[in-house]
């Protein structure tokens, strides 16, 4: 029983993994901006499209 003790003892102060945790959590924020980013934009380079879509479309 002490031996699981020891174990789980030195599990809990091991930090070897924190860094990798750290930076994929960062890269999931910048990925979950960037999606936001591109939601809201898409619309208005939409928008752009069918407004020279349509600027054709009359003009001939």
């Amino acid at each position: 029983m002490k031996n699981i003790k020891n174990v789980l003892d030195a599990f809990m102060q091991d930090e070897s993994g924190q860094d990798l945790i750290e930076y994929a959590l960062v890269a999931g924020l910048i990925g979950l901006g960037a999606v936001v980013a591109m939601t809201g934009l898409s619309g208005k380079i939409g928008n752009a499209f069918n407004t020279i879509g349509n600027s054709l479309t009359s003009a001939v």
